[in-house]
């Protein structure tokens, strides 16, 4: 049975195993059966884990200030980002290596992002190629994340292949110059078991050998990236660019005087610099600082539909879900991904809902109880 949440068909209550309830119980499922080196793969923070852990907790600290006898009978969950509709203001954050999770891996997520119409942002660490997502899914909203190498021709290629596949922004991520140490993997020697390929770059690294990074080898990234290489991205494409990474008034400032055309608020899930703000904390001055010349999201922690709403009475235009969604495909696929994207989107109208809100354009800072703001 099929319900409409913001204009979009969900799988309704009778088309999932009804034991899995909330996004919680996908992650009890997945660290059950993946394997355990995949596993901690997914769940791993950087050293201590303190801000993987702190972006789930910061949600718990903020209190909300319900209206009543507001009429909410009818509550619409829709809103745009960057032009475009979609169903709720709920995203697929760019996780890389699906394929581990379920065998066709991305497809069943941009099939699942499609079916529910959300944007789902593909990561340069896909183990499905570009054309293979959009084959899957061809009329899917679709971003792509791009990291900068120091052979920016690896770069420019991505970019141009995208564009030519009809993705409709790149997502820059700029907090990584150098990968996190994250302790399981290196306790694990994690590696991706040699049936998968970061399919992206197939062929590219065949004749190099030495010590690699998640499938790629270890000196590709190119930490003398800077903002220069943001100028040097809008000369290759006209693309929106979307700059994922960003944590302080300063640099928000920064992405706006070079062009950008949004802002991911995010720590990259905890899993870089162990100790820096968790993004919910992080949102509010870059808000205040964009003051609206750009669109602003958030990623990290949000497990719940009230965290959606938390994210959105704070000033973000849609929030982006990373981990949750690999639980899902562990579950079962594509069927799994959308289960998460719909609980997750009732809860967030139910929430909406029981705050007073109608819809989107409702949802305000006053929502927020002033000692949090």
């Amino acid at each position: 049975m099929c319900q409409l949440v913001g204009g979009a068909c969900m799988p309704g209550p009778g088309d999932a195993d009804m034991s899995l309830i909330c996004l919680s119980d996908f992650e009890a499922y997945a660290k059950e059966h993946l394997p355990k080196a995949t596993w901690e793969y997914y769940a791993a923070g950087a050293d201590d884990c303190y801000t993987r852990d702190d972006n789930l907790q910061a949600f718990t600290r903020i209190r909300l200030r319900p209206r009543m006898l507001r009429d909410v009978s009818m509550t619409d969950t829709r809103t745009t980002i960057l032009g475009t509709e979609i169903s709720a203001p709920i995203g697929i954050a760019p996780t890389a290596f699906h394929c581990l999770a379920w065998p066709d891996g991305e497809m069943s997520t941009a099939r699942a992002a499609e079916a529910v119409n959300v944007c789902y942002v593909s990561s340069t660490y896909s183990t499905c190629s570009v054309e293979e997502i959009v084959g899957a899914a061809p009329d899917g909203f679709r971003w792509f994340q791009l990291y900068i190498y120091r052979d920016r021709k690896l770069s420019e290629r991505l970019v141009r292949r995208v564009e030519a596949l009809g993705y409709k922004a790149l997502v820059l991520t700029v907090d990584v110059p150098y990968t996190g140490k994250r302790r399981s993997d290196v306790r694990n020697n994690f590696r991706l078991p040699p049936h998968l390929k970061v399919k992206n770059f197939e062929g590219i690294f065949e004749d190099q050998c030495g010590p690699d990074n998640y499938g790629v080898p270890a000196n590709t990234l190119d930490p003398s990236i800077s903002w220069k290489d943001v100028h040097w991205l809008r000369s290759l494409t006209r693309l929106p660019i979307i700059v994922k990474g960003i944590l302080t008034k300063e640099d928000a400032e920064l992405a706006v005087e070079h062009g950008v055309q949004g802002i991911i608020v995010s720590n990259h899930g905890g899993r870089q610099l162990d100790g820096e703000l968790a993004t919910i904390d992080a949102l509010s001055e870059i808000v205040e600082t964009v003051h609206g010349r750009v669109e602003v999201y958030v990623d990290g922690g949000i497990r719940t539909g009230s965290d959606v709403l938390k994210a959105l009475a704070l000033g973000a235009k849609c929030v982006f879900i990373g981990r949750p969604v690999v639980w899902g495909l562990a579950y079962k696929g594509e069927e799994g991904v959308r289960g998460v994207l719909q609980i997750l989107a009732e809860e967030f109208r139910l929430s909406m809902a029981l705050s007073g809100c109608r819809n989107v354009s409702e949802i305000t800072r006053n929502l927020i109880h002033s000692s949090k703001l």
